[in-house]
């Protein structure tokens, strides 16, 4: 800096005891916004983590069903049918019954699936806390700079 030169930074005068210089200041806001910022981030995955959890719940549900399904409808399907002809239906009637038990089975099953994914909620408290970030921010307004502090910092004044 020239010899004579006002630092831009400085209002000339010294800090009263325990009044922090502007350096200091923006400093801790950087510090605190961060600081927020990473809460915010660690909010948003704790709350996405039970979410996940919820859909994986469902998912393993729907998983299951199909599997029961497949697994049991073929050798189900004979042994029920066969049953039902034992005791006087036709072949075709016995069918349709075990076919019919067997739709009403996955129903039931694709039911519980919905209940799990249903309980699935977006991140509120996540999504409340940055708007009210995000309004905190948008009414901080820096104070205007007195003509005091402008002509310092041309180099008007020493």
């Amino acid at each position: 800096m020239p010899a004579g030169a006002a630092d831009p930074s400085s209002t000339g005068r010294a800090p009263y005891e325990g009044e922090r210089s502007v350096g200091q200041l923006f400093a801790a806001a950087t510090q605190d916004l961060s600081a927020l910022v990473h809460d915010e981030i660690a909010l948003a995955k704790a709350e996405i983590r039970a979410d996940v959890k919820r859909g994986v719940t469902g998912g393993v549900s729907v998983s299951v069903a199909g599997v029961v399904a497949l697994a049991s409808i073929p050798m189900l399907s004979f042994a029920a049918a066969y049953g039902l002809q034992a005791l006087g239906l036709t072949l075709g009637w016995s069918f349709l019954i075990v076919g019919g038990a067997y739709l009403v089975l996955a129903a039931l099953l694709g039911l519980l699936a919905m209940r799990s994914f249903k309980k699935i909620e977006k991140p509120k408290r996540t999504i409340e806390g940055a708007q009210a970030t995000a309004d905190v921010l948008k009414n901080a307004r820096p104070r205007p700079a007195t003509k005091e502090e402008i002509d310092r910092a041309l180099g008007r004044i020493s």
